[in-house]
């Protein structure tokens, strides 16, 4: 931790509220732009928030153009973790340990209801690598699953969730889809990075007052001191909305957002879906057919969390700290059943095993990476439990975007920053990410975004 004790107001280009995964990378990116950053933060360290439950899946598969061009491009920043934190030069004993990409692939199963060629086509625009296999194909390859159709969604009370299927499926199959080892620790090596250059850290701190005073944001602590800067970020997951209301920021925003509870488990995978695998690794499966998603782990981990199918009951919040963080046995039992119902060799013990998060949910499950109506005021917010793959981009999209409208004066809203993958060279319009567009229509309204 920074020493930042002092009585008179502490004082900085830009704070950014929140050190999860997403605070932390719009830090480094405007630390690398050369501005002098605050990060404040009311948990113990970086990415203990929400980021530490995140399922930390790298995946392609969205429903907009510009949602998987930030997807595929954020998956070279993954790839390459030490080039990207600009610490690749540094000798091993100086640099923290790493959080690490698995490269799995993914297995997106079909459903009637997002027609698997619309996303087989915005991964050809973009320039992903994909393949479609139908029912006979899937199974074929990977043996171990049931190529049956399940569609719609039922709760494993109901007799029908239990009964044959009278049709099969077929699925997209990503092989450069993965995982990162440790969310929280890639949140804790992006503020590593960041503070390596100069930013500056203030955990077990909350904000409790924000006012606009002239060209400055004053924000009020809990410990009685202030901080003053130009430019404020609200990166602050669940407690971002919470942030907007007390800084009187969002009145033009066209796009809400709500903590939702969720919960992930943990049970070991079937030696035999390891063997279904490239190079004898298993893959993931997103399977909205039955309402669960799947990812490999270290150790023989398999993590299994939901897709927000809508028999289930949705655990809103009103206050985020108020969550119960223990895993409870109905969803345990709902998820892991969905799970088992894919890959029959998959067991399920008796007790559960897992975490809770909060999501920071957007009402299309798109997040919102922009300004504000309020001079200097930026959000990154509406993460939707989806954009920890985006992370690294998402602190380039802040970046750009607030030295296109500090700096050069740029109207936002009237002509968008164009982001340009350094990786790709993909064009990102990141109007995309506006807090005025309208609701994605398209959107699954589910983590798959």
């Amino acid at each position: 931790m920074t020493d930042t004790s002092t009585t008179s107001p502490l004082t900085a280009d830009a704070v950014v509220v929140g050190s999860g995964v997403i605070g932390s990378a719009v830090a480094l990116e405007l630390a690398r732009a050369g501005r002098d950053v605050l990060i404040i933060d009311k948990a113990a360290g970086p990415g203990f928030g929400s980021s530490s439950a995140s399922s930390a899946v790298i995946r392609f598969l969205y429903s907009t153009y510009d949602t998987v061009a930030t997807s595929w491009e954020a998956k070279f920043m993954w790839e390459a973790w030490a080039e990207h934190l600009g610490l690749a030069d540094l000798p091993e004993v100086e640099r923290p340990a790493l959080s690490a990409f698995h490269r799995t692939g993914m297995l997106h199963l079909d459903i009637a209801a997002v027609p698997h060629e619309q996303g087989a086509d915005l991964l050809r625009a973009v320039g992903v690598p994909h393949e479609h296999l139908d029912a006979d194909a899937l199974a074929a390859r990977f043996g171990h699953v049931d190529t049956g159709r399940y569609w719609p969604n039922k709760p494993i009370s109901d007799d029908a969730f239990w009964e044959d299927a009278t049709e099969t499926l077929g699925a997209l199959w990503t092989p450069d889809a993965g995982y990162m080892d440790d969310p929280r620790l890639a949140a804790d090596n992006m503020a590593w990075a960041a503070r390596h250059l100069g930013a500056r850290t203030m955990f077990r701190t909350q904000v409790v007052s924000a006012e606009r005073v002239g060209e400055t944001w004053r924000l009020g602590l809990a410990d009685g001191r202030t901080v003053e800067a130009l430019v404020v970020v609200n990166a602050a997951g669940p407690w971002s909305g919470a942030f907007n209301a007390m800084a009187g920021v969002g009145a033009e925003f066209t796009v809400g957002v709500r903590p939702l509870r969720q919960e992930v488990h943990q049970l070991s995978r079937p030696a035999a879906w390891d063997a279904s695998g490239a190079e004898g690794v298993a893959p993931g499966v997103f399977d909205i057919d039955l309402g669960t998603y799947m990812r490999p782990g270290p150790a023989g981990a398999w993590v299994v969390g939901g897709t927000e199918p809508e028999c289930d009951p949705f655990d809103w919040l009103d206050d985020p700290d108020a969550v119960d963080d223990h895993v409870t046995t109905a969803r345990y039992e709902a998820q892991s059943t969905r799970a088992a119902r894919r890959l029959p060799d998959l067991r399920i013990p008796n007790r559960p095993s897992g975490v809770v998060g909060v999501y920071d949910v957007a009402d299309d499950w798109t997040p919102i990476y922009d300004r504000t109506d309020a001079p200097g005021f930026y959000v990154a917010m509406g993460t939707s439990g989806n954009q920890f793959k985006n992370a690294p981009i998402a602190g380039c999209f802040l970046a750009s975007i607030i030295a296109a409208v500090e700096d050069e004066g740029v109207d936002h809203d009237a002509t968008p920053v164009t982001y340009v993958g350094a990786h790709t060279g993909l064009k990102i319009d990141l109007g995309s990410f506006s807090r005025k567009r309208e609701v994605n229509a398209a959107s699954t309204r589910t983590v798959l975004g």
